[in-house]
């Protein structure tokens, strides 16, 4: 109750905090780009023909998103880690990217799906083949609507990544937690901390905006 703010150490401590923010969008972006391809391969063996691939996609996804992430970072990094020494830098990459391709492979899945039927059945009665249509046809369609929950989904993971703090990467989250250890000045520094995130998750939602105004999909 006797708690007395002082707002000066936030300047003080800013150098610190935005180096956090650069390694938060390093490893944010890094694993956004794996997250997209594990997750475009996944989508599309979701919706393929092959019983036994889309088995194993399916797996992949229900099992990553049946779990915490937390769960997942500690496992790849206490586990896989030991075994390929990966240190906290590409345990946080690694862990992110494989739990936010689950979720971009049903985005991807759900894209593909939107697409109507006859566009397949029209490209294969061309002489297509399947894998010609679904690259030529199919996917340029599902791609502009799939941007917007792509884009939403990339907030997310920034957001999400506030939990690599636990294995030691020196993430936003962790520098401020070794600001307060230092200072014990917890209301600044959180504060502080939530607007450097909502500048990050808004400066992208603008971003996103724009590209969705430009590639609206018109039906």
């Amino acid at each position: 109750m006797g708690y007395r703010t002082d707002w000066s150490v936030v300047p003080e401590s800013l150098d610190i905090l935005l180096k956090g923010v650069l390694l938060t969008l390093e490893i944010s972006i890094i694993a956004l780009m794996i997250s997209i391809a594990i997750g475009v391969i996944a989508g599309l063996l979701r919706v393929s023909k092959s019983k036994p691939l889309a088995f194993l996609a399916t797996c992949y996804v229900e099992f990553v998103r049946g779990i915490p992430l937390l769960v997942l970072l500690i496992w790849i990094y206490f586990g896989l880690g030991r075994f390929f020494r990966l240190g906290a830098y590409w345990a946080a990459i690694i862990g992110l990217a494989v739990f936010s391709g689950a979720f971009v492979a049903e985005i991807v899945r759900a894209g593909i799906q939107a697409v109507p039927k006859g566009q397949m059945e029209a490209a294969r009665s061309s002489g297509m083949s399947y894998y010609q249509a679904m690259r030529l046809i199919i996917l340029p369609q599902a791609f502009r609507k799939v941007l917007p929950p792509m884009a939403s989904q990339f907030i997310i993971l920034i957001k999400d990544s506030s939990l690599v703090s636990t294995i030691s990467a020196a993430d936003l989250t962790l520098n401020a937690k070794n600001l307060v250890a230092y200072n014990f000045r917890s209301f600044e520094i959180w504060t502080a901390v939530a607007f450097l995130y909502f500048a990050m998750t808004f400066t992208l939602s603008m971003i996103i905006r724009h590209f969705e105004h430009k590639y609206k999909v018109v039906e």
